[in-house]
């Protein structure tokens, strides 16, 4: 998939805060915030530590349906991405609010019902630092992160395809490489 013009712009100015020695925060979305989100919150938290980025860029997750608020990830989606190496066990569900989108400079969300209610709770001036994870993947042409809930095994593994290359591509921009 390729990246929109506003993902690239915005990636650049967040390349250049942490150049810079300021830190960023990044909002994972998807509906429950226990499947996809996490998955992508886990992904994403790994891919900056392991970039020696950890106390730079913070990682976090929401729903934008508050079902599952206090729980914990899917067990299947903590399985598949414990096998892996990512670890979702501390994260908890909770709600997408207006303050996120103060608070992060990115926000990702999933598929398009995500993104149509994360924009009706999205706060004039704020729409630009909302995208779909999606829009950072290099390898797979994929336009959402399609939802594993009711699905298979083989769901959640997709998912971790879609949300490995979304994350990566995402890295290389926030490292300076395109």
């Amino acid at each position: 998939m390729a990246r929109t013009t506003d993902s690239q712009t915005l990636c650049a100015q967040l390349s250049g805060k942490l150049q810079g020695g300021q830190g960023i925060a990044v909002l994972m979305i998807c509906m429950g915030n226990i499947c996809r989100s996490p998955t992508a919150h886990g992904v994403l938290e790994k891919m900056v530590a392991d970039a020696g980025l950890a106390g730079r860029i913070h990682v976090d997750s929401a729903g934008t349906h508050g079902y599952h608020v206090g729980e914990p990830p899917d067990e299947r989606a903590q399985a598949h991405a414990a096998r892996r190496g990512y670890d979702l066990s501390a994260q908890r569900a909770r709600r997408l609010t207006r303050r996120d989108f103060a608070d992060h400079d990115l926000l990702l969300v999933m598929d398009d019902n995500n993104e149509q209610a994360a924009r009706a709770l999205c706060p004039p001036g704020s729409e630009s630092r909302l995208h779909r994870l999606t829009d950072f993947c290099t390898t797979l042409q994929a336009h959402e992160v399609p939802d594993p809930y009711y699905g298979g095994a083989d769901g959640f593994d997709h998912v971790l395809d879609v949300v490995e290359d979304g994350c990566g591509g995402l890295m290389r921009l926030l490292a300076g490489r395109r």
